[in-house]
């Protein structure tokens, strides 16, 4: 079964509770967004291969540890996927970024591709699908079934906040992805909302409420 890796670390946490509260504006909510996908990033790559090389210090020859050569790309969900990439992009500038739009068909309540586009080496890339929230899990399932069908192999799935049902699909549809979180939270209502989440990711990073 694939693993959940909830982070408790002080600074994500401290981060995350500015975001849940109703109270803070776009540009508070919006960095915090992308400070907390730089912190959980350090997390996600903690398993990347290393190679011994040598080079030469101002003092002395020295042996030294470097990233193996593994090629990465971030995939954001759309829209509220987007707020997270710079953050990502911080730490691993090199990586390349795909995009998947995905809508809810609303008689099926199926998530139907309306955009995507990956770079032409996907198939060659380690992958970390991000989106803010893992609530039904039906668009990150979606996503994740879009990558292995270009190829990729290896995927990680980064969200700020996941209800255990966005989490039990995932685990059910792909066993093999790796879920990195910062809270999972009770339940989802109704309205497919998370409880007690934050509301709608997109509306709070791109103020469009």
């Amino acid at each position: 079964m694939a693993k959940v890796h909830e982070m408790d670390h002080p600074l994500i946490q401290h981060k995350l509770s500015l975001m849940r509260d109703k109270t803070t504006g776009v540009k508070e909510f919006r960095e915090a967004v992308g400070e907390i996908a730089t912190l959980m990033c350090y997390e996600a790559t903690r398993d990347l291969p290393l190679k011994e090389i040598t080079i030469e210090t101002p003092v002395a020859d020295a042996k030294v540890k470097v990233i193996s050569g593994k090629k990465m790309a971030i995939v954001p969900i759309l829209r509220a996927g987007l707020g997270m990439v710079d953050g990502i992009l911080n730490l691993i500038p090199t990586a390349k970024v795909g995009h998947i739009g995905l809508y809810r068909d609303p008689e099926t309540l199926q998530p139907v591709e309306y955009y995507c586009k990956l770079p032409n080496d996907i198939a060659e890339r380690d992958v970390i699908v991000v989106d803010p929230m893992l609530a039904t899990g039906g668009s990150a399932t979606a996503a994740i079934q879009f990558l292995k069908n270009y190829g990729v192999k290896h995927i990680k799935l980064m969200n700020i906040i996941a209800a255990p049902e966005g989490v039990a699909t995932v685990h059910k549809d792909h066993p093999d992805v790796e879920i990195f979180v910062a809270a999972i939270d009770e339940k989802l209502n109704d309205h497919g909302y998370i409880v007690p989440g934050l509301g709608d990711a997109g509306d709070r990073i791109f103020g469009t409420k």
